[in-house]
């Protein structure tokens, strides 16, 4: 191995070693049950509930999941961020803080984005295939939509 070669193996390990250093804030706000999309749908919504707690809850919730590789760097940088855009986008454990327009646009929004493939995103399901969504999944939330 050349010099030059070993002095920039030494250098992305030292930029890799104090990258660690940096800690994103990986919280899980606390929630409000009363204040859920399942509460709010009730006994009736429990299928849509399902789908999107298993296959968008992790960044579009409260109750994230952080799973190890989250403890790494740069990982553990892309999943803060990815969760923190997630919840700005919708959080469905603050459902009760959208108007009831916002509610029906945010699902529409949601049916539109599992229609065309876009949520959950590509990346995130090759980690975690169970998150994929069937057709059945799509129809269950684009129904929840369209009611």
């Amino acid at each position: 191995m050349s010099r030059r070669l070993k002095q920039v193996a030494v250098v992305v390990v030292v930029v890799l070693a104090v990258a660690q250093l940096i800690r994103p804030s990986r919280t899980n706000p606390p929630t409000d049950p009363s204040r859920t999309l399942a509460a709010h749908l009730g006994p009736g919504g429990s299928g849509v509930v399902s789908v999107l707690d298993r296959s968008c809850g992790d960044c579009h919730s409260n109750a994230t999941t952080w799973p190890g590789y989250t403890q790494v760097a740069p990982l553990s940088w892309l999943m803060a961020y990815t969760v923190k855009e997630g919840r700005k986008r919708v959080n469905f454990s603050e459902w009760a803080s959208y108007s009831p327009e916002s509610q029906q646009g945010l699902l529409a929004a949601s049916c539109q984005a599992a229609s065309s493939g876009k949520m959950p995103g590509s990346a995130w399901t090759t980690l975690h295939p169970e998150t994929r969504l069937s057709s059945e999944d799509v129809q269950t939330i684009c129904a929840a939509a369209h009611s």
